[in-house]
């Protein structure tokens, strides 16, 4: 195994970590696997929304006045995954910023394709903006892979709705563009998802959308946008991607922050939590948000 271009504090993790995980095949034993996990629930309140769609809600203690809010959306390539697997992290965010973080629980391809998790991400930002205790006015979205991808999609889908407007969108190594398939993307220092997994993920995604809607590196217009940060690894298939996706927001007048991490793989911050390089990852997210926020 290749392991000379890996970031030196993601070397020792990256032994064990297959370079694909999802395909048409994995899909079940997967979500079998990730269903056995049994979530801690003293600290977070899990809600069920009139539509059906699952949130699980994280407040700061002893705040009495109105806070601001994160809607965070899980990964998983539009195939698995749950609000729950991001428990710690939604933690994380509260203790360091001191607001409410809700995450949606959105309906999973290839049984629900697009627009279904989009419109599930929509709703619980509607309802988000509602919760007393909120300000509306100070709104934030966020998410990871293919979290990242449907946050993309949702600040694309808040601009043409005259609704709730995101003042921020983090994007963390997003999954925003269907067209990072072929061998020619293959390579040994990638983990969890590669160019297969991304074709699978996405065909199971899209259904019979039509991408040029769907897919957010695919749109066209990007101007009125949300400021966003946006990081990725180099090594991860996503990089190209999200680094052209954010030089186009910066073209449509969007400010963008990139936080591009050498030798770092997709997922390295949740895998090596602890390792100085996905600290900083998460700090430089929090400053962003923090300075979005208003405080």
């Amino acid at each position: 195994m290749v392991t000379t271009d890996i970031h030196p504090e993601l070397r020792s993790a990256a032994r064990f970590i297959p370079r694909s995980l999802i395909s048409r095949r994995t899909l079940p034993v997967i979500r079998r696997l990730t269903g056995l996990q049994r979530p801690r629930t003293d600290d977070v309140t899990a809600l069920t929304l009139e539509s059906g769609i699952g949130v699980r809600l994280y407040r700061p203690a002893g705040t009495a006045t109105a806070t601001p809010a994160l809607l965070w959306i899980h990964g998983g390539g539009y195939v698995i995954g749950s609000a729950a697997q991001d428990d710690l992290l939604c933690r994380r965010f509260v203790k360091e910023l001191g607001i409410t973080v809700a995450a949606v629980d959105y309906r999973l391809a290839p049984e629900h394709p697009y627009p279904a998790p989009l419109e599930d991400c929509y709703t619980a930002l509607e309802w988000l903006a509602r919760l007393p205790g909120v300000d509306p006015a100070r709104i934030a979205i966020g998410g990871a892979s293919a979290g990242g991808g449907l946050c993309a999609a949702l600040a694309l889908l808040a601009r043409d709705r005259d609704g709730v407007k995101p003042v921020f969108q983090v994007l963390v190594y997003p999954m925003i563009d269907d067209r990072s398939v072929g061998q020619h993307l293959y390579h040994p220092g990638h983990r969890l998802w590669n160019a297969t997994s991304n074709k699978f993920g996405w065909q199971a995604y899209l259904g019979g959308a039509d991408p040029e809607v769907a897919v957010p590196a695919r749109r066209t217009d990007l101007a009125g946008l949300p400021p966003a940060w946006l990081g990725v690894g180099t090594l991860d298939l996503f990089h190209d991607e999200d680094l052209d996706y954010a030089e186009r927001l910066k073209a449509a007048g969007v400010p963008c922050e990139g936080h591009v991490v050498p030798g770092a793989f997709h997922g390295f911050d949740g895998i090596a939590a602890k390792a100085d390089v996905s600290q900083e990852f998460f700090r430089s997210q929090c400053e962003s948000l923090r300075q979005n926020f208003g405080g």
